[in-house]
């Protein structure tokens, strides 16, 4: 049996930053970049269907390649690059 991938150790849980607007056009979160489906499906996602959104939500410019969001960076929630100790 395959084992899922190991998220890294910085990757949270979602990438929600609970600023939850849909555009209507696209489906498209505005907050964390994430389509409805994938809203939806991500509690029941394994580690290796979530990696492309993630690394998708990357190269979107949604997250920080360190997983960290870049609206918790601008709010001091964490430094820049990794998660304040907490």
């Amino acid at each position: 049996m395959t084992k899922d991938a190991t998220p890294p150790a910085q990757r949270p849980l979602s990438p929600c930053i609970q600023i939850c607007q849909i555009e209507p056009t696209t489906s498209v979160c505005e907050g964390c970049g994430r389509t409805l489906d994938e809203i939806a499906l991500w509690g029941s996602m394994t580690e290796a269907e979530k990696t492309p959104v993630w690394e998708r939500l990357v190269a979107e410019g949604h997250v920080s390649k360190d997983y960290v969001s870049k609206d918790h960076v601008s709010k001091g929630y964490v430094s820049k690059g990794r998660a304040s100790g907490g």
